[in-house]
């Protein structure tokens, strides 16, 4: 409660502050971890008020069911895959430095397919010398490599803190499902918002986190499935490393998975396997382009009610700015931003008429 005294009153916000930002600080080695409770305390609320309708009186019973469903149906599938996705990725690493995976030669092979309309293109471009975009393809390709394959010797370093971190996901998560509604009612009753305000920025802090994760994860996973499975059935080497850079891809509207699979297409095509070339193409541009035209605006755009160019732009902003929690991040501050604004708009307009009325007085 403040009092009737100026100074005390500013002493305390400052108290307030400080002592806010020095729990931020103390939370921030851990923020990630911190997020994804969130994050997957949001999606699964839904399915743990189901579960309290069948135990009301059992609380944390409910809780630790959720959380189990939780572990068993998104994270555990998710770490089996990242342990495959590290030895593919070692396998394309060897491959790549030993040169029996020569992407420049690749390229070599479809330059000399391209028509001569086409070559005369590059060579108004300056591009019409092979061999120098072949040695800077080759180089692109083992930097790539060395990359991913010190990402992976990082991740398998670095697992001391990666459990720990793990393990206080899942202790906040349990928490936040038990305790959400007291928590988010201390929160609401803290924030200097009007109620209106509130209910409706919560409300679609909560809508775009669900329509997020769940449409972009249920189209990535698809669009990764699908193209992973072609890729398997062609005989492309590591089917499911490039099925799972599919799905990451995918978390981008309008580019996507084409990203991969058309330059494999074109290289089909440039090396004489017509029959190959046209099945991939047909496959991504008809079914695994059919996915993300129908599932992404049914589960994202809908319920976020944002265009695409906007949630293209804020999640690789977002992907820039925070890694690979930015595609949640992006388009929720890009949500935020624009529902902020929504408030602001009427207020601002019944302000002006305020004014005018008051003039004309």
């Amino acid at each position: 409660m403040f009092n009737n005294h100026p100074l005390h009153d500013k002493a305390f916000i400052l108290l307030l502050i400080g002592v806010s930002i020095a729990f931020f600080a103390v939370l921030f080695p851990f923020q990630g971890a911190v997020f994804w409770a969130v994050i997957f305390a949001v999606v699964f609320t839904p399915l743990h008020k189901k579960i309290l309708v069948r135990l009301p009186k059992y609380p944390t019973i409910a809780a630790l069911i959720t959380l189990m469903l939780c572990l068993v149906l998104v994270i555990l599938p998710l770490i089996l895959l990242s342990i495959s996705l590290a030895k593919e990725a070692a396998t394309i690493y060897e491959s790549v430095h030993s040169g029996e995976m020569n992407f420049g030669q690749y390229f070599q092979q479809i330059y000399n397919a391209m028509p001569q309309w086409v070559l005369d293109l590059l060579t108004r471009f300056n591009l019409n010398d092979p061999r120098v975009i072949q040695e800077k393809i080759s180089g692109i390709s083992v930097q790539a490599s060395q990359y991913v394959a010190t990402k992976v010797l990082a991740i398998g370093q670095n697992t001391m803190g990666f459990l720990v971190s793990f393990c206080i996901m899942l202790y906040l998560l349990f928490f936040f499902l038990r305790d959400g509604k007291t928590l988010i009612r201390k929160i609401l009753a803290a924030t200097p918002l009007d109620d209106s305000h509130k209910r409706k920025l919560g409300a679609k802090f909560i809508t775009v986190v669900r329509a997020t994760v769940k449409g972009n994860l249920a189209v990535a996973a698809t669009q990764g499935a699908l193209g992973g499975i072609i890729f398997w059935i062609l005989g492309i080497e590591a089917s499911l490393l490039w099925g799972v850079v599919m799905a990451f891809l995918s978390l981008l509207p309008a580019v996507g998975a084409a990203i991969v699979w058309g330059p494999v297409a074109i290289y089909y095509f440039a090396t004489g396997s017509t029959t190959e070339g046209l099945i991939l193409t047909g496959y991504g541009a008809g079914i695994m382009g059919m996915v993300d035209n129908v599932l992404r605006p049914l589960l994202v755009g809908k319920d976020t009610k944002m265009p695409d160019y906007l949630i293209l732009i804020s999640t690789l902003g977002g992907l820039s700015l925070f890694g690979l929690t930015g595609f949640v991040i992006g388009p929720l501050i890009a949500a935020l931003f624009i529902a902020v604004w929504d408030l602001f708009a009427p207020q601002a307009h019944i302000s002006d008429s305020a004014e005018v009325d008051n003039s004309a007085k």
